[in-house]
Parts: structure tokens; C-alpha cells; sequence
């Protein structure tokens, strides 16, 4: 009896959240986490935080782009967001005669705003439908039930589908497929450029400082959200204005000392906090470093050209901060899982949990199951990775590979010449995007790289057959990386994807056997194909079991630790959520502390004049040994506050989410997490996580003095 209350103790110190732990749905965070929320410091009613009715927080967070959170802190409809989250549109409006990515970008009017390809969406309400979609897939097996879900999906998002207004529902799966959750969206199309710092303050300290903590980064970009008159989405017009929100979030001037409560709202990305010890065993031995070792290939050679030519940079900036983001993550993910012994206090707990589930045929078997399953996958884990970031790392086989969808048209029994047509203009107009955006010099060193990568790495029998006997026929010895330099050259001088005078003759005229016999086609296709056909049913099939193991595991915490329950949270699946905690110093090894604010002292320390991270613009140096700071100063610090951490748990996604005090006021925009927690995405450390903000004053400072867009700063609504 001892050693089962002993286990059940166990469960509820893994599962259930502790500390600062916990990324809560704003509908459903209970009298229990409010309560807490309170006793952090929070002034703040459950119907501020969260409402249908009444404006409320909620109201002023928005999914920015495809991937980002950001906050309207205007009754204009102005955007806060993080620098990397606009980056590709700041990319994208430079030209290297106006580099406002290198140079910066400030509309001193609304005139002067830039037109974006973004979108943002805000937060209607959110509705459980766990009963309706259970109804709908009452009775099924699980694999017919992963079928059967997007139809009943539809089913009840069709219910709240209004064109005309920009609404439109998405549900989400939570626990595990134990719980359905449905938020309604409003989504606006006319999102507009208003200001970016140069890139040498939105991205200084590049990658050495990227997950780094202490930072000195101004990561901001500043955009409007624009509607019609009646306040209505539409798609960009001059006629439309700036949107009038329900909600903006003051912004407060006043500072923060270590302890002070924080929060942030949010559209945390992904995390497997209920993942098993055999997840954890394939990441860190398999997944992570395959991904870390060919992303760092990749990104060699993208540096290589990018520091040659600033047109280059430009033209592959936005690709390689993507690259390199995570790139660094999950080096450190599995540094920090393997550090904290994570697989082992997985094991333990699912030990118990075994003995738990003796006698319970629901649960008795699981662990087996899951074991099993990791074994059937595993041999071929590996083959997945080099095929994704590796073989379709390169720029030029990633395009190839999607002319399969051309090929499939022409072969196709009974296609017609409307067909074909419709495949050909569509890969025309996907070529034009992919010229542009291409680099040979860097791609051409990737495709011989990865070609020989997945040689050496991947099993013999697993590559795809004929290929690199046909290289080896060729070109020479397969073990020479000579062998595939001269191979990756003959692949770009002869492709007819980079030979207008080929492409357009093939356009003109499209023969299945001309686009299977070009180079950069048969190799992408050689590879996909030989995924698709014999290892890509496995992946399903690994996937789908999985799903379902974690659905009966889930439940089986749940029903094994009862009194947990209220204190459990869903895995972040960019479902709008909320974070609190507190700003807070850390010692993260022996004779280390690390203040919870950096200074302009430190950007000064920083600062290399002409280097690649971290040079910064001669006025800012001015500026900032003149200490010109303004109504930004931090009046116990005397200096300008750059950043600061607190104990909030996020992930990807929560980049440019605002962080705000107790009375929900702006203080900054969070946009990193620190080294040493890199293990976040599995397991919350309570005593090192920390989330790494731009301080809001910082923001204002690059605006208003290095800037000059004083106008801007007249729109907010400062609290003092």
C-alpha cells in the first residue's frame, strides 16, 4: 500500500503543473489557477482576463501571420510584435535601394505605411464541443477515427462560418484527444508596415546571442490592421482605415523590480510535456542530432554567400534566421534533457504507472504497446530526417520535388489538356517564386553535401535503388566529396528549372519524359519517391498508434491522480493560452547570478563597429554614451532597460506576445527562452526557465529618439 501511494505521489509531481509552470486556456482557467494567479500579485478580474460579452484582454492578442502572437496597443489598431516575426515582410518591402531591413523603416504618417501579405486574426470566443465531436465519431476504430475527424471538424465549424465577417472556427485537440476545444477566429487581410528598427538592433547579437540570456536585443517590428469603414476584414484598399479594436493594452512607462508579477497571453506553438520515455530516447539519439548536424551544413554555406554580397543577404536572410533558430534549440533541447536526466524520470514514472494499471485492461498493456511501436519505427527515423533537412534542405530539390505534382498530372490515365495546363501554370508561377528567391553558389555546395550525407549516414538497403549507381557510373567513388561537387555541378548547369530557354519550351510543350530525365527532378523525385512508397506508410502508421496510446495514457493519468486534474493544463497547440509568473533574477551554475535586467551599458560592452552581430547604428552609440534616454530611463537604474526575464512558461509561437503587469499593462514583448530550459518543449524546470522580453521602454526609445516617429508614441496610451 506504501509503495502504490508512493507511486500516485509521483504522478501528480510530474503531471501536474508547479512553480510557474502551466500555459492555461484564458475560458477555462478555473477558481484553483485564478486563485493562484491572485496570490502572485494579479489586480485583474476572471472577466478582464477573459470575456464574451465585455472587452476584455483576450480582445487585444492576436495570431500575427502564420506563426507569431502580437497585441493592438492603440485605439488605431497599431500592432506590437516581435522584429522576427515581421521580418520576412520587412524582407520583403526592402529592395537593396531602400534595405529597410538593414536600414530600418519608420511611417512618420499613415500615408506612408507599407501594404503586407499578412494577416492577423483575433479571438472571438471559445466553445468546448468535446460531446459533439465524440458523437460523430462514436463506435470507430482509431485509425478510422483520425479519417472520420476532419469531417466532423467541418461539420461543426460550418455552424460559425461567416465569409462576409471573417469568421471562421478551428478546433483543437487537447489532452490528447480527450478534450475538444473550438475558437472562433475574426480574420483581417489588410495588415500594413508602420515601423522596424535596423536590423542590427532587431537582430543584434545574432545567432551567439540567440537563447541567450544576458540579452541585448531590440526585437520589435510595429504593423496596423486595417478594415473598412463599417470595421469589417476586407482585402487591402485605399479606401480602408485603421481598425478601431475592442481592446488595447496600455503601455506603462513606470518599470519592474525582481519579484514583480508577470503575464503573458499568447499562441504558444507546440509542446509533449506527456511524452514517454521512448519519445524522449528517439529525439536525443536519433531526431535531434540528425536535425542539428544538417541544418549546420546548410547554414554554413548560406553564411558563406551572405557576408559576400549584401543582395544575397537579403535574398536569403529570412530563410536562414529560420534555419538557425532552431537549429540552436535543439542542440541545446538535447543537452538539457540529457543534463536533468529527463528519460530516466520518465522511465520511473511510467514504471509506476505500470503497476498502477495492473489489473486494468484499459491501461495494463500500454507501456508494451508504446515500447513496440518505437521499436517498428525506429530503424527508419533517421531516413525521414536526411529526407526533410536534408535532400530537400537544398533549395533546388525542394522546388524539384514539387514538380511531382506536374508528373502525376501527365501520367495520369485520362488526364485532359485542361488538366495538364492547370499543373503546368501552376508550377510556372511556383518557379518564377523560387528564382527569385534562389542562391546557386550556397545551394549548389548544400545539394553536394547532403547527396553524399545521406550516402554515409543512411542504411544501404534504404537508399533509393539505381541512384548512386548511376553516380558512382558517372562520377567516381562514392566515398569522394569530389564525386558529388562535380555531380551537384552538372545538376545546375543542365536543369532545365534554371534555363529559361528550357523551361519555357518544356512550358510550351510538356513531356513527362523530359521532366523525368532532368537531373535536379530525377534526383528530388528518386529520394521522395522511395520515402513515399516504402517508409512513409510506416511513419503513419507509427504516428497513428502513437495518437492512440496517447489518448488511453492521458486518461489513465487523469483517472490515476484525480486530485491533479485541476491543476493539469493541455500541451500548447497554438491555441490562445495564458502565463503568469514573476520577474525574477537566476543563478543558473555554481558562483553565477544573472540580473533579470540588462542595460545600455551592455549594448555599449557589446558592441563591435562593422561586425557581422553585433555592429549598431552610429547614432544609437551617440545617443546612448550621451544617455539620452528620455521618459525612458528607469528611475532606479538611471539607464535604459533593454531587456528583462521572467518565470513564464512559453514556447515558439508566444514570439511578440505581450507581456504585462498585475493591472494589464504592456511592459514588454517576449521573444526567447534561455539556454539552460531549452528542455521546455518536455519539461518545465522550475528553478531555471526563464522568458527573455524586449522591455516596452526600450521599444518606445529606438522609436521616438533613434527613430524619430515621436507620432507613434503620441497614439499609445502611457501609464506613468
Amino acid at each position: 500500500m506504501k509503495k502504490l501511494f508512493l507511486s500516485i505521489v509521483f504522478a501528480a509531481s510530474l503531471f501536474k503543473a508547479s512553480a510557474d509552470e502551466g500555459m492555461w486556456l484564458p475560458m477555462l482557467l478555473g477558481q484553483q489557477v485564478y486563485n493562484d494567479m491572485v496570490k502572485r500579485g494579479l489586480k485583474l478580474t476572471k472577466d478582464q482576463l477573459y470575456s464574451i460579452n465585455k472587452s476584455s484582454i483576450k480582445d487585444a492578442i492576436i495570431i500575427f501571420g502564420g506563426g507569431c502572437t502580437g497585441e493592438i496597443v492603440s485605439n488605431q489598431g497599431l500592432i506590437f510584435t516581435n522584429h522576427h516575426c515581421g521580418y520576412n515582410a520587412i524582407a520583403s518591402a526592402s529592395s537593396v535601394e531602400h534595405n529597410y531591413l538593414r536600414d530600418g523603416f519608420y511611417a512618420y504618417n499613415k500615408d506612408q505605411e507599407i501594404k503586407s501579405q499578412l494577416t492577423v486574426q483575433f479571438l472571438d470566443k471559445i466553445v468546448d464541443v468535446t460531446k459533439e465531436v465524440e458523437a460523430g465519431v462514436k463506435g470507430l476504430s482509431w485509425a478510422d477515427r483520425v479519417k472520420k475527424l476532419p469531417d466532423v471538424y467541418k461539420e461543426i465549424t460550418d455552424k460559425v462560418l461567416d465569409k462576409e465577417n471573417g469568421l471562421s472556427g478551428r478546433i483543437y485537440s487537447m489532452f490528447k484527444d480527450n478534450q475538444y476545444i473550438m475558437y472562433v477566429y475574426k480574420t483581417y487581410r489588410d495588415i500594413r508596415l508602420v515601423g522596424a528598427p535596423p536590423e542590427s538592433v532587431g537582430k543584434f547579437g545574432g545567432d551567439t546571442d540567440n537563447w541567450e540570456w544576458p540579452r541585448h536585443t531590440g526585437d520589435f517590428s510595429i504593423f496596423r490592421v486595417y478594415a473598412t469603414k463599417d470595421g469589417k476584414p476586407a482585402e487591402y484598399s485605399k479606401d480602408n482605415v485603421p481598425l478601431t479594436p475592442k481592446h488595447f493594452l496600455p503601455v506603462s512607462l513606470k518599470g519592474f523590480k525582481d519579484g514583480d508579477y508577470a503575464m503573458i497571453y499568447g499562441y504558444p506553438g507546440s509542446t509533449n510535456r506527456y511524452e514517454t520515455s521512448y519519445g524522449i530516447k528517439l529525439k536525443n539519439e536519433i531526431e535531434n542530432p540528425s536535425l542539428v548536424a544538417l541544418r549546420d551544413m546548410r547554414l554554413k554555406y548560406m553564411h558563406e554567400q551572405m557576408i559576400k554580397d549584401p543582395a544575397v543577404k537579403l535574398k536569403l536572410a529570412s530563410d536562414y534566421a529560420g534555419i538557425a533558430n532552431y537549429w540552436k534549440f535543439f542542440d541545446g533541447e538535447t543537452k538539457q534533457l540529457t543534463k536533468f536526466k529527463t528519460f530516466e524520470q520518465k522511465q520511473q514514472y511510467e514504471q509506476n504507472f505500470a503497476k498502477w494499471a495492473k489489473g486494468k485492461p484499459e491501461y495494463e498493456n500500454l507501456m508494451n504497446e508504446y515500447e513496440k511501436n518505437y521499436a517498428a519505427w525506429t530503424p527508419y527515423s533517421k531516413h525521414r530526417q536526411y529526407l526533410r533537412e536534408g535532400v530537400l534542405g537544398s533549395p533546388l530539390a525542394a522546388f524539384a520535388s514539387s514538380l511531382m505534382a506536374l508528373e502525376a498530372a501527365m501520367v495520369k490515365q485520362g488526364a485532359t489538356a485542361a488538366d495538364i495546363k492547370k499543373a503546368t501554370d501552376a508550377a510556372d508561377a511556383a518557379r518564377k517564386n523560387y528564382i527569385e528567391a534562389a542562391d546557386r553558389p550556397s545551394d549548389e555546395k548544400i545539394l553536394a553535401a547532403v547527396a553524399m550525407a545521406f550516402y554515409n549516414d543512411i542504411e544501404k538497403d534504404q537508399h533509393p535503388i539505381g541512384f548512386y549507381e548511376k553516380l558512382k557510373s558517372a562520377y567516381g567513388a562514392l566515398n569522394d566529396e569530389t564525386t558529388y561537387k562535380k555531380w551537384a555541378k552538372d545538376v545546375f548547369d543542365n536543369t532545365m528549372i534554371l534555363s529559361d530557354s528550357k523551361w519555357n519550351a518544356f512550358i510550351a510543350n510538356p513531356d513527362a519524359n523530359a521532366l523525368q530525365g532532368d537531373a535536379a527532378f530525377d534526383f528530388a523525385s528518386s529520394f521522395v519517391k522511395n520515402y513515399n512508397t516504402k517508409y512513409a506508410p510506416l511513419y503513419t502508421a507509427f504516428t497513428t498508434k502513437n495518437s492512440e496510446l496517447g489518448h488511453s495514457y492521458m486518461k489513465g493519468i487523469m483517472e490515476m491522480n484525480p486530485a491533479a486534474v485541476n491543476k493539469m493544463y493541455p500541451d500548447a497547440n497554438f491555441s490562445m493560452r495564458v502565463s503568469y509568473g514573476n520577474v525574477k533574477s537566476y543563478d543558473p551554475r555554481d558562483a553565477v547570478h544573472y540580473d533579470y535586467i540588462t542595460t545600455s551599458k551592455g549594448i555599449l560592452e557589446k558592441y563591435v563597429p562593422g561586425d557581422y552581430e553585433f555592429d549598431l547604428p552610429a547614432k544609437q552609440i551617440e545617443l546612448l554614451k550621451k544617455k539620452d534616454f528620455g521618459q525612458y530611463a528607469d528611475k532606479t537604474r538611471k539607464d535604459l532597460v533593454v531587456a528583462f526575464i521572467t518565470t513564464n512558461d512559453i514556447t515558439g509561437g508566444n514570439s511578440g506576445s505581450p507581456v504585462m503587469d498585475a493591472y494589464g499593462n504592456l511592459i514588454g514583448l517576449a521573444f526567447d527562452g534561455n539556454y539552460e530550459a531549452l528542455s521546455h518543449k518536455i519539461a518545465f524546470d522550475k528553478d531555471l526557465n526563464r522568458t527573455i522580453c524586449v522591455d516596452v521602454r526600450y521599444v518606445l526609445w529606438c522609436v521616438d529618439k533613434l527613430g524619430g516617429a515621436s507620432n507613434l508614441i503620441n497614439e499609445l496610451k502611457l501609464v506613468r
